[in-house]
C-alpha cells in the first residue's frame, strides 16, 4: 500500500496547482472552456487514465486523483471527474471497437459523461448526470447492456444546483438510435467505485483550500489587540482541522492507489475514502464559516463556495451513510 506520493506525482500536483494560480477563478461557476483545454494541452489531464495506445499517457487512476485535490482545492469548475468516470467504465465494459473509436477522443479533451439508466428493462427516462450537457461523448448504462449515444440524438437540460461548479443535467436516450458497446454490470461496478475515489479527492482538495484560507485569515484578523489566531482556543479548532485534512487526505490516497492497482479491498478503501472524506469536509466548511465570522456569509468572501462544495460533493456518487453500510456489508 502507498500512503505517500513519488516525486512525479509531486511533480504533477505543483504544476497543475501553478496553473491553475494563474487562470483559474473561484468565482467564475460555469465551465471555463479555455481552461480545459490549456489543462489538457499543457498537461494531459484527460489523458492520464487513457492507455497508450489509445492516444493516452498510460498512467493510472491515482495520477488523476493528484489532479482533483488540485482542482478541488482551487475550486474550479472542471469535466475532470465525468471524464475520467468514463474512461474507466469503458475500460471496464466496452469492446475493442468501442475503446478504439472513443478513447482516443476523450484524451484530446472532448468532454465524456456517463449515464446509468438503471438495471430494470432499458427503456426511455431522464436521469441527472454530471456534466451531462456539456458531453461530445456519452455513455449509457440500462438494463444489462452498454451503450454509446449520440449525444445529439439525446435531450439535455441544465439541472439548477446549489453549486454550480458542478454541473448537472437532466439527460434522457432513445435506445433505438444507440450502439451497443458491452455489458452494463462492469460498468455499473466500475463507475460506482471510481466515482467514489474521485469525489473523494475532489474533497481532499477543498477542504485543504478552506483551512488554508482559514489560518490566512486567523493571522491578519484582530481582535482585543492581537491576531485571532494567536488565542489558544482557535489554535486548537485549528490544529483539530488539520488532522481531520491529513487524514482525509490519507484515505484519498491509499483507495485510489487501491483501486488503479486492483488490490484486494479496493473497494472497500473506496467506500472508505468517500465516507470519511464526506465528513471532514463538511467539519472543515462549517468551521470555515464559523472562524471566518460574519464575512463569511457574504458574496465577496469565497468561504459560501466551500460551504457549497461541501454539501454537492457529499450526495455526488452516494452520501456518506451509503459508503458507512456498504463498507459494514
Amino acid at each position: 500500500m502507498e500512503l505517500a506520493l513519488s516525486e512525479e506525482q509531486e511533480q504533477l500536483a505543483a504544476t497543475v496547482r501553478s496553473l491553475l494560480a494563474k487562470q483559474a477563478d473561484p468565482r467564475v461557476e460555469q465551465y471555463d472552456a479555455a481552461l480545459w483545454r490549456t489543462l489538457c494541452e499543457q498537461i494531459g489531464v484527460a489523458a492520464l487514465a487513457v492507455p497508450e495506445d489509445h492516444d493516452g499517457v498510460g498512467a493510472t487512476l491515482l495520477e488523476t486523483a493528484v489532479v482533483l485535490e488540485e482542482l478541488g482545492r482551487a475550486l474550479v469548475p472542471s469535466p475532470l471527474l465525468s471524464s475520467l468516470v468514463t474512461t474507466e467504465v469503458l475500460l471496464a465494459a466496452a469492446d475493442d471497437e468501442a475503446q478504439a473509436r472513443l478513447l482516443p477522443r476523450i484524451a484530446a479533451g472532448e468532454v465524456a459523461a456517463y449515464a446509468d439508466l438503471g438495471d430494470g428493462e432499458p427503456a426511455e427516462e431522464a436521469v441527472d448526470v454530471l456534466d451531462g450537457d456539456l458531453a461530445t461523448v456519452l455513455v449509457v448504462a440500462a438494463g444489462g447492456d452498454l451503450y454509446e449515444v449520440d449525444p445529439a440524438t439525446a435531450r439535455r437540460t441544465w439541472t439548477p444546483t446549489m453549486d454550480q461548479t458542478l454541473r448537472l443535467a437532466r439527460v434522457s436516450v432513445d435506445l433505438g438510435s444507440a450502439t451497443r458497446i458491452g455489458p452494463a454490470g462492469p460498468a455499473r461496478e466500475r463507475a460506482a467505485i471510481v466515482g467514489a475515489v474521485g469525489v473523494a479527492a475532489l474533497q481532499v482538495g477543498t477542504a485543504a483550500r478552506g483551512l488554508e484560507m482559514t489560518v490566512a485569515y486567523s493571522k491578519e484578523r484582530v481582535q482585543f489587540g492581537r491576531p485571532i489566531g494567536s488565542f489558544q482556543a482557535l489554535k486548537h479548532r485549528m490544529a483539530d482541522l488539520l488532522v481531520l485534512v491529513e487524514m482525509a487526505r490519507s484515505a484519498s490516497w491509499a483507495a485510489s492507489y487501491a483501486v488503479a492497482a486492483d488490490t484486494p479491498g479496493a473497494a472497500q478503501l473506496a467506500h472508505v475514502a468517500a465516507s470519511y472524506c464526506t465528513g471532514a469536509l463538511e467539519k472543515v466548511a462549517a468551521e470555515t464559516v464559523q472562524l471566518h465570522g460574519g464575512i463569511a456569509i457574504t458574496w465577496e468572501h469565497d468561504a459560501h463556495l466551500v460551504l457549497k462544495r461541501a454539501h454537492s460533493l457529499g450526495h455526488l456518487f452516494g452520501s456518506a451513510h451509503e459508503h458507512r453500510r456498504l463498507v459494514e456489508l
